[in-house]
């Protein structure tokens, strides 16, 4: 696994708000309104800096003022820009937490020991974490992020071991069988 990244996405604009220069904010924090609280954040290539004030929050996304940003034309300029923060503004994990993007890559392992693949990403649907894995055998497979399902993981050695609940996995491609009763064709009649 690649050394975890120094830079974090936290956030992205998806638009403007009104004629002053605000942006609305889809936040991908724990609480929406702590993507202010990491100090300023950057562009995916860190090129442009953004001192970000969140102002309300509403059903479209958080509110927010960005210094410098005084118009809807400079607003409307920002849209789709990732908001990142570097790594060590972060605060650090509880036991038995983990950032999306430390387990993004891992190997999986099945509790037998034999391969499953690589965590491909990680999803919140509403109903609670879900991990999707890429599987060697080709596909993928996307299994709950809870203790049962995945009791280990250790980022030291990069890998996570997963138990997928029953059915989930998908079954074994085996070869058609090939069938040896033969035919015989019938003659027609002339």
């Amino acid at each position: 696994m690649e050394d975890a990244p120094k830079r974090i996405c936290l956030g992205v604009i998806t638009g403007a708000h009104g004629i002053q220069g605000a942006v609305r904010i889809k936040s991908f924090t724990s609480v929406a309104r702590d993507i202010g609280k990491f100090g300023p954040l950057s562009d995916a290539d860190g090129a442009r800096i953004f001192e970000v004030r969140i102002e309300s929050d509403t059903p479209k996304g958080l509110i927010a003022r960005i210094g410098g940003v005084d118009d809807r034309n400079q607003a409307e300029a920002l849209k789709g820009t990732e908001l990142y923060v570097g790594r060590g503004a972060l605060p650090d994990e509880d036991e038995d937490e983990f950032y999306y993007t430390d387990l993004i890559g891992l190997a999986a392992y099945g509790t037998d020991g034999n391969k499953l693949g690589v965590v491909k990403t990680m999803n919140n649907f509403g109903a609670g974490e879900v991990m999707e894995i890429e599987l060697e055998a080709g596909g993928s497979v996307m299994i709950p992020f809870t203790k049962s399902a995945v009791p280990l993981v250790d980022l030291a050695a990069a890998r996570i071991v997963a138990e997928p609940p029953s059915g989930l996995m998908p079954a074994p491609k085996t070869a058609k069988s090939v069938s040896k009763k033969r035919h015989k064709r019938k003659r027609q009649s002339e």
